[in-house]
């Protein structure tokens, strides 16, 4: 007997909810807060308890005072706060979420910190980070619920020092913060520290050890494994020991064998992280710069400051919880776990309520639900808040209203907790709710379709294990989560074959990855520095990359070799690059724009005695310019005289599409309102590509004046200038954009189009005049994501064109307008031909459009006229059919085939049986009619047999059968009657003869 988890009957209970939930979810759509706000505004909190009876508590350190005062106390130390990146980081698509607070620091770590940007000057840092862990490396989604510490979305306080002070101020500031400002007992806390690793030839951090033993016990500071105590950023890049500071929940006693043994009363609550080395394929070195980076989760601290036992009974969770009570008719939240949880409400109750807070941050921050990346990972947290109710859909109930229900009564709950530290979550409320709702539409459509195809082509009742291909086409075209997958294969007793699932999916992830090689001229390895060589190349006296020159126009730039890169490291003395080999050169100065803010690199050669390299990729890491191509001719090594030659030609076709960027950014603005917002771009020598935030498509009417207002800049031969000023400066100037999540230098290069058009952070390339573009083509807006639009377009000589193109598809729509559809039975075939010629075309989106419209109408007209026209001939063929019935019923024939003209019409065919059968009930009958006579193509073949003829041994299906095999067609039937076509027919004459002599034989045979 199956048991129904009881999450389902909580779900279904909130069903009854709807009604009033409707006019909840209209009051949070225009920003009215449901709750109130209750800890933006005090320092001391009425907090409810967790337990099933009830009480009130006054607590000392909710959790705006904690967040508040980690924030003070190292900035009163000179460490500058920094506020959390975005959870979802949108300029880092190496991180699907913000996992750490380092991440955002992550330039500094890795020495690709670009010079005079605030990160390259940054020395101490403080700030408390929005994280999230769902999906990658770092992923606790199946675990939230189900115990007490795990959470997809938490706050991770964190402090930094880079390249200033190390381990000892680290430690003091660590134990003075617990002990006297929060007041932590002394005789409760424990420190670990690396004892060392042979295998990686590292000794005990024998310093770190020292430096608390000034504050603890020797018994309660003990050495630890690198399980435990060695980070590291991935398999390559900074690295270092740790030492992680443990808390006993119960006291009074000697815990230090419970350290690190995932004992819920002895938790790790900060971590200090000493980076020291840098990790490549040859082991581990020392770094030139030795940073720290401590992390210490809000929500764990929350607990422990305010004594409770678990991070979900603190002061932040209880309005969310309220909110689940209230709607709910299952009883409060009384923290069970595990088995003493028997209904899973608890579970329910934990992993709802910290779902919607990271859907409801992520959302803000900009992460949209899609198929791929953090936009699938965001798709699963939504459909997870209950697993329940996934396993209710693979029982075919349907339950998005109540699944809206779960996450959106809760949007407004968490914007109003969280609203005063991040306002973001109040700024984009209503975009939240919005999306959340569209999301659960479409994933109701979408289910359909997956479970459809699991039926139907999975579950066939005896297949024990649904194919890879098969799952990663649910998951890859249907956009069927995986694990939504693997329970309806468990529910029909299958498993999924995971291992041939993931294989699809690499094979899908190499195919991106060869085509945006591709796309660049680049193949194999991509050449790239990291921390280590950076801090080599500094090490070694190599100045960053004098790259003053990338501005200027039509220069050969002399430079000298200062590094010579390849897959296998940087070469040495005497030591050359020949031909054919794949290298990066670093230069001391350089004329190359590198890759970066949306344009393409420039592309060219740098040459030198006795040979040349071809350049196909420029990339800037810490400063320093990396060249990289393969050799032509010649060889290279450290100190030649080379001379770089930019490609300037294309650059000229790159320029105006970058500038035009800009403008297309000011014109969507005026178009669409205040709301656009930057999300992307790529510039090259072929065209631009914009992407916006934008809720829904864009009319005709908006891409058109879009469209007009670019086209409007060029006309007015604006000044394009560009100039360099303090970043504080450039922030202040009215009207100024800058690209969401970006870190720009300071100073900083400000270019402006004209007066008043737009002013941008910008450090690409760009035309000296809006003139220069000579003309602008939208050709394409569509959908990126959950509300971030693309659009496509051209200038110069591409949109020169475009338009020219457009200007013909005018003249021929014109003229396909000026056709009097009653003289031309073709009409609408001319029109679809028209159309699908426009649809490949690329011209203006807006004139597409537009044409399409005049195109179909036409096409209607068409096919209106041929149908009057039709008419009139299936009159006519009525009456010639009347007459040769009536003749061959006075000739005695007990069979007829006629070749009719009546096109393709199968409405027109049983007017033809109906009058035959009204005129001659006991003859059979074949009707044969070309859609178009003489032309070849399709034939249409229709036959009625009486019972009477039918005892003759004269069946109709067989009849239809054996005429349309001839020329290739297919139909079907019953002995009484049957119809079908062929799609050619080159010899209609042949098919009758054909449908006689089967008659024949058929008859004399019987």
């Amino acid at each position: 007997m199956r048991i129904v988890p009881p999450a389902i009957t909580m779900i279904l209970s909130w069903a009854t909810c709807t009604s009033a939930f409707s006019s909840t979810s209209r009051m949070m759509a225009r920003g009215t807060s449901t709750t109130t706000r209750r800890l933006a505004t005090t320092t001391t909190t009425t907090l409810r308890s967790s337990t099933k009876e009830s009480s009130t508590t006054e607590i000392e350190w909710p959790t705006t005072k904690i967040r508040e005062t980690f924030i003070n106390y190292f900035s009163d130390r000179a460490h500058k706060f920094v506020p959390s990146s975005p959870s979802a980081p949108l300029n880092d698509p190496t991180l699907l979420f913000a996992n750490a607070g380092m991440n955002q620091f992550k330039p500094i770590f890795l020495g690709r910190a670009a010079p005079g940007t605030e990160l390259a000057t940054l020395t101490r840092a403080v700030n408390s980070q929005k994280c999230i862990r769902a999906g990658g490396k770092h992923n606790d989604l199946e675990d939230v619920g189900r115990d007490t510490y795990h959470h997809t979305f938490f706050e991770m306080l964190g402090s930094w020092s880079f390249g200033d002070y190390f381990k000892e101020e680290a430690i003091e500031y660590a134990w003075e913060l617990l002990t006297s400002v929060y007041g932590i007992e002394k005789e409760r806390l424990y420190a670990t520290y690396f004892g060392g690793d042979e295998s990686l030839g590292l000794e005990a951090d024998l310093e770190a050890r020292d430096f608390w033993l000034k504050y603890l016990p020797e018994e309660r500071v003990l050495g630890c494994d690198a399980k435990d105590n060695f980070w590291e950023m991935g398999d390559t890049g900074p690295c270092g020991p740790c030492s992680e500071i443990h808390y006993d929940r119960i006291g009074n006693r000697d815990a230090s064998h419970l350290v690190n043994m995932d004992d819920p009363e002895v938790i790790e609550i900060w971590n200090l992280v000493f980076i020291q080395f840098n990790r490549d394929e040859n082991g581990l070195s020392l770094l030139p710069a030795k940073h720290v980076d401590t992390g210490m989760g809000l929500e764990r601290l929350c607990s422990l400051l305010q004594n409770k036992s678990s991070n979900y009974d603190i002061d932040a969770f209880t309005p969310i919880f309220d909110t689940i009570e209230s709607l709910a008719s299952v009883g409060a939240y009384e923290g069970k776990l595990g088995e003493e949880d028997v209904t899973l409400k608890d579970t329910a109750y934990r992993a709802v309520a910290d779902h919607a807070r990271t859907l409801t941050f992520a959302l803000a921050d900009g992460a949209v639900p899609s198929n791929m990346g953090r936009g699938y990972v965001l798709r699963r947290i939504l459909r997870r808040a209950t697993r329940i109710v996934e396993y209710a859909c693979v029982l075919k109930l349907r339950l998005c209203v109540c699944k809206n229900l779960l996450i959106l009564a809760f949007v407004a709950v968490v914007v109003d907790t969280f609203g005063e530290a991040y306002p973001e979550l109040v700024k984009n409320q209503a975009d939240i709710i919005e999306i959340i709702e569209e999301e659960e539409t479409a994933f109701s459509v979408m289910l359909d379709k997956g479970i459809k195809y699991f039926d139907e082509e999975i579950n066939d009742g005896e297949a024990k294990v649904v194919p890879g291909d098969k799952a990663f086409f649910l998951y890859d075209t249907v956009g069927f989560p995986i694990d939504l997958t693997e329970l309806m294969a468990e529910e029909a007793g299958m498993t999924v074959d995971m291992s041939g699932f993931e294989a699809e999916m690499e094979g899908q992830k190499e195919r991106s990855r060869l085509a945006r090689l591709a796309a660049k001229g680049l193949s194999g390895d991509r050449l790239e520095l990291i921390a280590e060589q950076t801090s080599w190349l500094a090490d070694e006296g190599i100045e960053v990359t004098d790259e003053s020159y990338k501005y200027k126009w039509d220069v050969k730039v002399d430079a000298t070799v200062k590094a010579v890169f390849t897959s296998d490291g940087f070469l040495g003395d005497g030591e050359s690059a020949k031909e054919g080999d794949s290298v990066g050169l670093v230069l001391d100065k350089s004329s190359f724009y590198a890759e970066a803010g949306g344009q393409d690199a420039d592309l060219g050669t740098i040459s030198f005695e006795g040979g040349e390299l071809i350049v196909n990729d420029v990339q800037v890491y810490g400063g320093y310019i990396l060249h990289s191509g393969v050799i032509s001719t010649g060889s290279v090594s450290v100190g030649a005289d080379v001379k770089c030659q930019v490609d300037y030609d294309r650059r000229r076709d790159v320029a105006p599409n970058h500038s035009m960027t800009h403008v297309l950014n000011a014109a969507l603005r005026e178009v669409l309102g205040d709301g656009v917002d930057q999300r992307g771009s790529q510039c090259n020598d072929e065209k631009l590509r914009f992407d916006f935030s934008h809720k829904s498509a864009m009319t005709v009417d908006q891409l058109r004046d879009t469209e007009v207002y670019v086209r409007e800049t060029i006309e007015k031969s604006l000044p394009v200038k560009a100039e360099v000023m303090a970043l504080a400066d450039a922030k202040a100037i009215p009207g100024v954009r800058a690209m969401f999540g970006e870190v720009y230098p300071d100073p900083v290069r400000v270019v402006r189009v004209g007066d008043d058009c737009s002013v941008e952070f910008c450090g690409g390339t760009h035309i000296s005049n809006t003139a220069e573009a000579e003309a602008f083509v939208l050709t394409e807006e569509t959908a990126v994501a959950k509300g971030i639009r693309r659009i496509s377009a051209l200038t110069r000589g591409a949109a020169a064109k475009a338009v020219a193109e457009g200007t013909e598809f005018e003249g021929k729509t014109s003229s396909l307008e000026s056709i009097n559809p009653d003289e031309t039975p073709d009409l609408d075939k001319q029109a679809g031909a028209l159309r699908k010629d426009l649809d490949a075309a690329e011209l203006s989106a807006a004139l597409k459009a537009e044409l399409r419209a005049r195109i179909e109408a036409v096409q209607k007209k068409g096919i209106e006229a041929k149908k009057r026209l039709l008419a009139g001939r299936v009159d006519k063929v009525l009456n010639t059919v009347t007459a040769d019935v009536e003749e061959a019923l006075a000739a005695g024939k007990k069979t007829l085939v006629l070749n009719l003209d009546i096109g393709a019409d199968s409405k027109a065919s049983q007017k033809v049986i109906k009058a035959v059968q009204k005129i001659a009930p006991e003859l059979a009958f074949m009707g044969i009619s070309e859609e178009e006579v003489g032309s070849g193509g399709k034939i249409l073949c229709f036959t009625i047999v009486p019972a009477s003829v039918q005892e003759s041994g004269l069946k109709a299906n067989e009849w239809l059968k054996d005429v349309l095999d001839s020329v290739g067609g297919r139909g079907g039937g019953k002995p009484g009657n049957a119809q079908g076509q062929a799609p050619n027919c080159s010899d209609v004459d042949a098919v009758i003869a054909k449908a006689e002599s089967f008659v024949n034989d058929a008859i004399a045979v019987a």
